[in-house]
């Protein structure tokens, strides 16, 4: 597995040298150049499978009363931007975000980053991570924010398909509905068992169109779900994780059970 690199000494290396500006190793400023409405991913966490790069694009927008020069953006995961331990810098040449102007004082920019699994995204950098930005405007004023952004990067979850038995099934009996969940590990390109978990048995009545939540089960030791419940109409079973802070939810597919 690759080791990363001392993250923070080398984007704030980048920083200078490409926006020309000072970098301070807080929230620093002079002027009035402003960053705000900060997107990552379309608002929605960053959710990296075993083995595939996930690409994000990061978008905000900037104002000066000169006009906006130029802007750029960095990813970091840690306690401080000066100790992160992870971080991704925009897919550009030269780094910068790619700011398009909508008004003679206003501009949105925007990039593309790559999270690549055993590159900058190893298991123990799973949760939340910031948003660093530095813009500045024609007047040489310039704003710059260790985080402007929070997000979450999570690990892949999965639920195998959910298998109720048996069936066809009399009214009344017990079904037994199981399943397997599991994610991502980066580390090792694969997807491990998740133990521990509480996920959800749904259940839908033949031609409804709402999923209810039957009971509440735990994961085993290998990721195993099996659990009971009663025969009532035909109709659906599935399993629904919920997630948490550093890996994501998942949802199975359904079985669907001929009750007689």
């Amino acid at each position: 597995m690759r080791t990363r690199a001392t993250v923070a000494t080398a984007l704030a290396a980048l920083a200078v040298s490409a926006l020309a500006v000072p970098v301070a190793q807080a929230d620093d400023g002079a002027g009035d150049t402003t960053i705000s409405n900060v997107v990552v991913n379309g608002g929605k966490p960053v959710v990296v499978g075993a083995t595939t790069t996930k690409r994000i694009t990061v978008s905000f927008t900037v104002k000066d009363p000169s006009g906006v020069k130029n802007a750029m953006a960095l990813l970091w995961h840690g306690t401080t931007f000066d100790t992160s331990d992870s971080g991704a810098v925009a897919n550009t040449s030269n780094h910068y975000s790619v700011c398009t102007a909508v008004s003679a004082t206003t501009s949105t920019c925007k990039a593309t980053y790559d999270l690549k699994p055993r590159y900058n995204a190893v298991d123990q950098v799973a949760g939340y991570w910031k948003v660093w930005a530095l813009a500045s405007g024609k007047d040489a004023d310039f704003v710059q924010k260790d985080n402007v952004k929070t997000f979450k990067l999570q690990r892949l979850s999965r639920l195998a398909a959910a298998n109720a038995s048996p069936e066809p099934v009399r009214k009344g009996k017990t079904l037994t509905v199981t399943s397997k969940l599991t994610r991502a590990s980066w580390n090792y390109a694969n997807y491990g068992n998740f133990s521990s978990q509480y996920v959800k048995l749904q259940y839908k009545k033949k031609g409804a169109t709402a999923w209810s939540t039957l009971k509440t089960v735990r994961s085993s030791s290998t990721g195993a779900l099996s659990t009971t419940t009663t025969a009532t109409y035909d109709g659906y079973y599935r399993f629904f994780y919920a997630g948490v802070t550093t890996s994501s939810s998942a949802v199975s597919a359904a079985d669907y059970i001929d009750v007689q």
